[in-house]
């Protein structure tokens, strides 16, 4: 039995994660649960499985939370803030940490729980774009398991299952290719937030459907491939496969070409990764290759002349250190103030990729440790924010 800390457990991948959990209670118990404001949802998900002990990001509402299960004569423990989020990732009854939560915020949470030895079903791809060459030594020093939750990263890790990394050639991540797919530069300056948060495939979060729409998702997904796998971000390609059976291939050092195909469903690479090394029951619609929705499957490159990000973090992987911490940064800065209305959508790129030809002068040689990469974090999301002023309207 897993014993579970899900950081983000009102999110998508959360409350996904808490579907597995449903459907197989004899296999997972709960032990911790947070969120960042949205009590609504986590006094629901307490009620039905009650952790020890939850962490709301918002003081406030942590205090909200409190008294309404208090009330309801609950007594699961609420902490609030970053530390709160670092005891539920560190809970001593825990066994395996889900790290779902969006963004930079999840990378100390993640770093805590290897440090207590804690096994890492990951989903938060900033954890590792951010903080890759801290994480991944850890990993192999604490002795835990890195199990990848994003479909494309579940897809390569289920290729390599029996395959000797020597042998890996190629790692081809699929994109749907996002809403704007086929556009030109021109037609991008143009599109509307509302046209940019319609994913025809997906239902995520903001965040991360704006970065899928600028494609940023895969330039981040080729970072974590390179931490992941131990391949150079040179040797992964990003493949646009519109219909998104094919979650993503490796090409072995014979030709040879792995695949690992699906519906869109986040549910099963988050019962891949918390039923590892077995597999678990079904819990998903099973995958029809007569289905006429699937049964034309068309593969297209992507294109690094209109979406300018993923050109951008092969340069960030390729060099390493603090630069890709910086990107991310600057990304995050941009996706929220375009989420909030003050940028155009290829003011996005604009800011991110001003950000890091500006800062990576100073950010190159810094040692690499967790501070080193929080302040760099700090200093990015600085940085971008002045660019972003000048450019509101």
């Amino acid at each position: 039995m897993r014993r579970l800390s899900i950081l983000g457990s009102t999110g998508s991948i959360g409350r996904q994660t808490l579907e597995v959990v449903r459907k197989a209670p004899s296999d997972f118990t709960v032990e911790a649960l947070t969120c960042g404001n949205d009590i609504d949802t986590l006094f629901s998900q307490i009620t039905e499985f009650r952790p020890k002990v939850c962490s709301v990001a918002d003081e406030n509402k942590a205090r909200e939370l409190s008294e309404r299960l208090s009330y309801s004569g609950i007594d699961t423990k609420v902490l609030a803030g970053k530390e709160g989020n670092i005891t539920c990732a560190t809970l001593g009854s825990c066994d395996t940490v889900v790290g779902a939560i969006v963004g930079f915020a999840g990378l100390e949470p993640v770093y805590h729980a290897v440090l207590a030895g804690k096994d890492i079903a990951l989903a938060n791809k900033e954890t590792l774009v951010a903080g890759g060459d801290v994480i991944m030594p850890l990993i192999r020093e604490k002795g835990v398991a890195m199990l990848p939750i994003d479909s494309e990263h579940s897809a390569i890790w289920q290729c390599l299952k029996g395959e000797e990394r020597a042998d890996l050639d190629r790692i081809l991540i699929t994109a749907s290719g996002g809403p704007f797919r086929g556009m030109t530069r021109q037609q991008l300056e143009n599109v509307s937030l509302k046209d940019a948060l319609h994913h025809p495939t997906w239902n995520m979060g903001g965040k991360i459907t704006i970065d899928s729409a600028t494609m940023m998702n895969k330039g981040l997904e080729i970072i974590e491939a390179h931490h992941l796998y131990g391949i150079e971000c040179s040797r992964i390609d990003v493949v646009v496969h519109p219909q998104s059976v094919i979650h993503s291939m490796i090409r072995l050092k014979d030709g040879s070409v792995l695949a690992q195909m699906g519906k869109p469903s986040m549910v099963l690479p988050i019962e891949v990764a918390l039923y590892y090394p077995k597999r678990g029951p079904s819990i998903v619609t099973e995958f029809d290759p007569f289905d006429t929705a699937v049964s034309s499957l068309t593969f297209e490159p992507c294109d690094t002349e209109v979406f300018r990000l993923v050109k951008l973090a092969y340069e960030a992987g390729s060099k390493g250190g603090l630069v890709p911490a910086v990107m991310n940064a600057a990304n995050e800065s941009a996706v929220r103030a375009y989420l909030a209305g003050k940028i155009g959508f290829l003011d996005i790129e604009r800011t991110v990729i001003e950000t890091v030809e500006k800062m990576e002068p100073s950010v190159s040689g810094v040692e690499l440790t967790i501070d080193s990469v929080c302040q760099a974090d700090r200093e990015a999301g600085i940085f971008a924010d002045g660019i972003i002023k000048g450019k509101i309207k």
